[in-house]
C-alpha cells in the first residue's frame, strides 16, 4: 500500500510541476506538447550549429533579461550575394503575466541567459542551405533570444521581486550591436519572428525600418503572431486576462502605440489585430487558421474547461466532435475577418493555411521540404521570397478545414 500512495504521489508531483510549467510560462511547445507532421518532420542530418553571443555592452544600457543577466543572440554571417542582406529573427515563448509567473520564469532560459542553450540549430528560415531555404540562405541571420516576457516591449522593473522587464532597451541593443557587426550596410533586411517572437515583430515593425536609409528594402513577418483576441469555450476572454496581466505588470501602458493608445484600452493594443492596420513597412502574415497554441491556451485551457470536456479535442483534432469542430470554423471565420482590411493592403502578405500547426518558417518540414504544407501548390517559403521580392503578391488564404491534405498537423503525447 505505501509503495503504492508513493506512486500515485509521485504522478501527483509530475503532474503539478507539468501544469505550473504551462501556467508559468505558456510554452507548451516547450513542455508538455509534441509536434507530429503528415511527412517525417526530418530536421537536417547535419544541423547547422551556432553558438550564443551574448552583449557584453547591454548592462550598461539596463538591457537585461528578467534575472539582470545580459541578452543575447546567434548569428551566421552572410556570403556572396546575400553578404549585405539580413534576416533578424526574434525568439517566441509566451509571456509571464503575473509577478510570481514573472521569477519563475527567472530560473528559465526566458528569463535568464544563465540557462540558455550554449548552441542551437538554424533551420528553416535560418538554414544556410539553398535547397532548404531557397530565397534568405546566403543572407546574414540572426535569432535574437527572448528573456524579457513581454514581446521585447518593457520598460520598468520590480525591485522587491527582483525583475527587470528591459524588453525595449534588449531590443535596442541587440539592433545597436548588430548595426555595428554590418547592418547597417543592409541592402535588404527582414525583421522576422515566431509566436511572442511574431507579435515582437509586428509591435517592432516600423521602428526596425527607421534603422535604414530609404534605399534599403525593409520588410517584416510574423508567424504564428496572429494571437485573437477570441472568446473562449466557456464565454470568456481567457487570452485577453493573460495580456491584461502581461501589460499590467511589465506597465505595458506607455510603451505600446500610441495610433492604437489613443482609442483602445492597453490590452487591446497587445493584441495584433488593432495595430496591422496602422503598420507602415510591409508585413506579411504567416498564420494556422487552427494555431494550435491558440487552441490549447486562448480557446480551451483549462481555467475555461474546468471539465476537460475539450481535453482530447484540443490535443488531437480528430478527435473533436462535430460542434468543437465548428467552434473552430468561426475561430477562423474570426481570424479572416479581422485581417479583411490588412489583406486589402497592396504591400502586405497572408499565408493562412487550415492547419493546426504553430510556428511554420523555423521548422524545416513546414518551411520547405518535398512534402511541406501548401496553398495553391506554393510551400510557405516561396510565398514569402514571391512576396519579399515583389515577385508576385501574395495573399493566399486556405480553404476550411478539412480540405487541406498537405497540412503537417500537430497533436500532444
Amino acid at each position: 500500500m505505501a509503495e503504492v500512495l508513493r506512486g500515485f504521489w509521485g504522478v501527483v508531483f509530475v503532474v503539478f510541476l507539468v501544469l505550473s510549467k504551462w501556467v508559468d510560462s505558456h510554452e507548451f511547445e516547450d513542455s508538455i506538447f509534441m509536434k507530429t507532421s503528415s511527412g517525417d518532420g526530418a530536421i537536417t542530418p547535419t544541423p547547422l550549429l551556432i553558438a550564443l553571443t551574448l552583449i557584453q555592452g547591454a548592462a550598461a544600457r539596463g538591457a537585461v533579461c528578467l534575472d539582470g543577466t545580459l541578452p543575447g543572440y546567434h548569428i551566421h554571417p552572410g556570403s556572396g550575394s546575400g553578404a549585405n542582406s539580413w534576416l533578424i529573427q526574434l525568439e517566441g515563448g509566451g509571456w509571464c503575466n503575473t509577478v510570481r509567473n514573472c521569477v519563475f520564469r527567472k530560473t528559465t532560459r526566458r528569463g535568464s541567459s544563465k540557462f540558455m542553450e550554449k548552441q542551437i540549430q538554424f533551420t528553416g528560415i535560418l538554414s544556410n542551405k539553398a535547397e532548404e531555404n531557397p530565397d534568405f540562405f546566403n543572407w546574414n541571420r540572426v535569432k535574437v533570444r527572448y528573456c524579457d516576457g513581454a514581446s521585447f516591449t518593457g520598460d520598468s522593473e520590480n525591485k522587491d521581486a527582483q525583475l527587470q522587464f528591459r524588453g525595449q532597451r534588449i531590443w535596442e541593443a541587440a539592433m545597436a550591436e548588430l548595426m555595428s557587426k554590418g547592418m547597417q550596410n543592409a541592402q535588404q533586411a527582414l525583421l522576422s519572428g515566431c509566436s511572442a517572437g511574431g507579435l515582437a515583430s509586428i509591435l517592432h515593425c516600423d521602428e526596425f525600418r527607421t534603422l535604414f536609409p530609404s534605399s534599403t528594402k525593409v520588410k517584416c513577418l510574423s508567424d504564428a503572431g496572429l494571437f485573437m483576441d477570441a472568446t473562449d469555450v466557456s464565454g470568456g476572454h481567457a487570452l485577453r486576462d493573460v495580456f491584461k496581466g502581461v501589460v499590467s505588470v511589465q506597465g505595458l501602458q506607455k510603451m505600446l502605440p500610441s495610433n492604437c493608445t489613443n482609442k483602445l484600452d492597453p490590452t487591446s493594443c497587445f493584441f495584433p489585430q488593432n495595430l496591422i492596420g496602422n503598420i507602415k513597412t510591409p508585413l506579411f502574415l504567416l498564420n494556422a487558421a487552427y494555431d494550435f497554441w491558440q487552441i490549447q491556451s486562448s480557446l480551451a485551457p483549462p481555467v475555461a474547461d474546468p471539465h476537460g470536456l475539450w481535453h482530447d479535442c484540443k490535443r488531437d483534432y480528430k478527435k473533436c466532435s462535430a460542434s468543437q469542430i465548428q467552434f473552430l470554423q468561426d475561430f477562423r471565420n474570426d481570424m479572416l475577418n479581422a485581417i479583411k482590411g490588412f489583406g486589402a493592403l497592396t504591400q502586405s502578405g497572408l499565408f493562412i493555411n487550415s492547419c493546426f500547426a504553430h510556428c511554420q518558417s523555423e521548422r524545416q518540414d513546414t518551411w520547405f521540404a518535398d512534402d511541406s504544407p501548401l496553398i495553391d501548390n506554393k510551400t510557405i517559403a516561396l510565398a514569402v521570397g514571391d512576396w519579399y521580392f515583389d515577385r508576385e503578391g501574395m495573399k493566399a488564404i486556405d480553404c476550411a478545414y478539412p480540405c487541406d491534405k498537405t497540412c503537417h498537423n500537430m497533436v500532444s503525447k
